[in-house]
């Protein structure tokens, strides 16, 4: 199996993905889906569902060269034409495990910033915990 199906199924596993029409509609309209990928042969209902999902927000929205059956495969499923990543450092791996660089450059600018953002929050909110703790000098 490929590392990008790879990494779908740790997503899942982690809780760090919503499979399905509906969760990735809930999930981008709460601003939690950093990533929506598309099956490739998924219809061109769903690819303009998913660019409405994503559209005026700052969430990415990728088609992958995997079937519908290849993806749900990797997830324990009998097919997924869609799906959000929920988890910035997720996505960004995802997407560099493409192999694409330059065709998928600015997905992947957006990607490693916001994984930046989340990595200061986290480091923010550990110092903050270990002051509540001891105070602060």
């Amino acid at each position: 199996m490929d590392k990008v199906l790879n990494y779908l199924a740790l997503a899942r596993k982690a809780g760090l993905a919503e499979l399905g029409e509906e969760p990735v509609g809930a999930a981008t309209r709460a601003l939690h889906g950093h990533l929506v990928i598309v099956a490739s042969d998924a219809s061109d209902h769903t690819w303009r569902r998913a660019k409405s999902f994503v559209a005026g927000t700052n969430q990415q929205c990728l088609r992958l060269p995997y079937t519908k059956d290849e993806m749900g495969m990797a997830i324990g499923r009998q097919e997924l034409a869609i799906a959000a990543i929920t988890d910035p450092g997720f996505a960004l791996s995802m997407v560099e495990g493409l192999g694409q660089p330059e065709k998928h450059k600015e997905i992947l600018e957006v990607l490693a910033q916001k994984k930046a953002r989340k990595q200061q929050r986290e480091k923010e909110a550990k110092a903050h915990q270990r002051n509540k703790r001891v105070g602060k000098k």
